[in-house]
């Protein structure tokens, strides 16, 4: 097999990314001292709060960790992915690719008043916030992914897509219907083969036709990333490696 250069490998997760939800315990390394002496507790605040509303919604971990990404991926933690619009300026919240994809504002907005609480004092950024949170809701989903997507989502690839195993797509229209709002938000995951389990079978789905979204399958469709898709699909050690350099690459643009 021809070698793959960090880059590519790198951008291919900026797509898997996109599209699924997923978790590492490589977040958890990503801690930082900055409010040790200005605000110690924070740490436990935001893990508690985390905890609280995974353990009512289990999806709110791999949301947390998809507003992370979305925040970061291009200029940085900076929150600006939390803003909304004003009568000047368009926020980044409505964005195309973030508006009806993200999810989690509400409860980075409910941990940030505890913070400011805990604190005394407004001295908690809210992009420190997601940060935390992020790291702290892979910490709380014990390496399990958390990935699922709507039925309005897929509905057009199980209807009208050529690239899918038939009885996969069988299954995923008993509960899709083809006509929209039916079952709009009907659920399935996008990791059919272990849906409660990081790891690499997502890529051995990918090799059998049962990519869930349009978006997953054009990665093993004939085109450059199916060399990268076979490779992780035979090799878990490399997939998590490559998963957790390009999450600390990521991490490392924190702007504390």
């Amino acid at each position: 097999m021809a070698a793959i250069s960090y880059s590519n490998k790198y951008s291919l997760f900026s797509i898997l990314i996109f599209i699924t939800v997923v978790s590492s315990p490589v977040l958890a390394q990503l801690s930082v001292g900055f409010y040790g002496r200005t605000c110690p507790s924070v740490y436990d605040t935001v893990r508690a709060a985390t905890r609280s509303v995974i353990n009512r919604e289990p999806r709110m971990g791999a949301s947390l960790i998809r507003l992370f990404f979305h925040d970061c991926f291009v200029n940085g933690c900076d929150g600006g992915v939390l803003l909304d619009d004003t009568a000047s300026t368009p926020g980044e919240k409505g964005r195309t690719g973030n508006i009806n994809l993200l999810r989690g504002f509400e409860v980075i907005d409910n941990i940030k008043v505890q913070v400011d609480r805990a604190c005394g004092r407004v001295v908690v950024s809210c992009a420190d916030i997601v940060a935390i949170a992020a790291r702290d809701s892979v910490v709380e989903s014990g390496a399990h992914t958390l990935g699922q997507a709507r039925c309005a989502l897929f509905r057009d690839r199980i209807y009208n897509e050529t690239n899918i195993d038939p009885s996969y797509r069988r299954s995923l229209q008993a509960n899709c219907p083809r006509v929209s709002p039916n079952g709009d938000n009907n659920l399935a995951p996008l990791d059919e083969k272990s849906p409660n389990r990081f790891g690499n079978s997502y890529f051995q789905s990918l090799m059998n036709r049962r990519g869930l979204l349009h978006s997953d399958q054009v990665l093993f469709n004939g085109a450059t990333t199916d060399s990268i898709v076979r490779e992780y699909s035979n090799d878990p050690r490399a997939f998590l490696s490559d998963f957790s350099n390009s999450m600390l690459k990521m991490g490392n643009k924190l702007k504390f």
